[in-house]
C-alpha cells in the first residue's frame, strides 16, 4: 500500500488530482479521457468499477460492481441498458431530502432496491434549500472563505466515524451474494464514492488507485446537473457556481480526509474493516471471490 503522504499530496498516476478539476495536468498538459462506458441519457456518472488492480496482483472483476448518480430520471434507453447488466441489487445512499428533490429510483425488473441513507435528512433538506434558493449573500456566508471545502471535509469525516453500521451492511450484502450491484447517491460522487472506496479497500485495492477512480467524477459528462429556482444575471450565477464548486467537485482532499480519519480512529485499513465495520475473515474471502478475478 502506498504511504498515506502520497495520497495527501495528490500524487495519482493517470488523473489530475488538483482541487480545480478540468484544468489539465501539472505542467500544462491537457487531461483527456476516452470514455470506456456508455454515456447514459439521464443517469450521471455511471461506470463499471471493474478493471482496477489490487496490491496483490488481482483485478476487480468487470460487470460486477457499478457506480453512478441517481436513477430517478432514467429514460427507457437507460433502463434497457441497466436491465442488460444482470443487476441483483441497487444500493441508494440518498436521504429523504434527496428523494424529495429528485424522486425515487425507477424500478428495474428483478432488481432489489435498498435505500441506506448516509447522512442526516434534516441537514440534507437545509442544504438543498440553500443550494436551490439561496441568494448570493447567503451562499457567500455559508460557502465563502473556504467554507464549502470545510463542510465537505467534515462530511467525509462524519461519514467514516458515524456510518460504520451502514458501510458494514453493504460489505456484508455484497459478500453474501447481492451482486452484480450498482451503488449510487445523488451525484455518485461523495456518499457513493466513499462507499465504493470502502469496498475497494476490502478487496485490497491501493489507496492511490482508489483515488484515481474517485476523481473520474470530475469529468464533464459525469458531473451533477445543478438546478436553481431563480437564476439571477449571468455574473451573479457565475459567482454562485464558484461558491458551490467545492461542494460539487470531487477533490482529493476530501478522500484524503476519509483515509486520515480511518488511520486516526482505527490505526489503518485492516482494523477499520474488522473492528469498525465488522467484516470477518470468511466474509472478506467471499467478497473477494465474488468481485475479483
Amino acid at each position: 500500500m502506498r504511504a498515506r503522504s502520497d495520497i495527501a499530496a495528490g500524487r495519482c498516476r493517470r488523473v489530475a488530482c488538483g482541487s480545480a478539476p478540468g484544468r489539465g495536468l501539472p505542467g500544462g498538459g491537457a487531461l483527456t479521457e476516452v470514455p470506456t462506458e456508455p454515456t447514459l441519457v439521464a443517469v450521471r456518472n455511471f461506470r463499471d468499477v471493474g478493471g482496477l488492480p489490487t496490491g496483490e496482483g488481482r483485478t476487480v472483476r468487470r460487470g460486477r460492481l457499478f457506480r453512478s448518480g441517481h436513477l430517478a430520471h432514467a429514460t427507457e434507453e437507460d433502463r434497457a441498458f441497466l436491465g442488460s447488466l444482470g443487476l441483483r441489487t441497487v444500493f441508494d445512499f440518498r436521504n429523504e431530502a434527496d428523494l424529495e428533490t429528485d424522486g425515487r429510483d425507477v424500478e428495474l425488473p428483478g432488481v432489489r432496491n435498498v435505500n441506506i441513507p448516509l447522512d442526516d435528512p434534516a441537514e440534507g433538506a437545509a442544504f438543498w434549500e440553500l443550494v436551490h434558493s439561496g441568494d448570493l449573500a447567503r451562499l457567500r456566508r455559508e460557502f465563502g472563505a473556504g467554507g464549502g471545502a470545510t463542510r465537505m471535509r467534515s462530511s467525509y469525516r462524519t461519514m467514516v466515524t458515524t456510518r460504520t453500521a451502514e458501510h458494514g451492511r453493504v460489505l456484508a450484502a455484497l459478500a453474501d451474494g447481492d451482486t452484480p450491484a450498482l451503488l449510487h447517491c445523488a451525484a455518485g460522487k461523495d456518499r457513493a464514492g466513499l462507499t465504493v472506496a470502502v469496498v475497494l479497500m476490502a478487496l485490497g485495492v491501493e489507496r492511490e488507485t482508489i483515488a484515481e477512480d474517485y476523481l473520474k467524477s470530475n469529468v464533464a459528462h459525469r458531473r451533477y446537473r445543478l438546478r436553481r429556482e431563480a437564476a439571477a444575471d449571468a455574473a451573479v450565477e457565475a459567482r454562485v457556481a464558484e461558491l458551490l464548486a467545492p461542494v460539487f467537485d470531487a477533490r482529493i482532499e476530501y478522500l484524503t480526509t476519509a483515509f486520515e480519519t480511518i488511520d486516526a480512529e482505527w490505526g489503518g485499513t485492516e482494523r477499520y474493516l474488522s473492528h469498525g465495520l465488522g467484516l470477518t475473515g470468511p466474509a472478506r474471502e467471499r467478497l473477494r471471490a465474488a468481485l475479483l478475478d
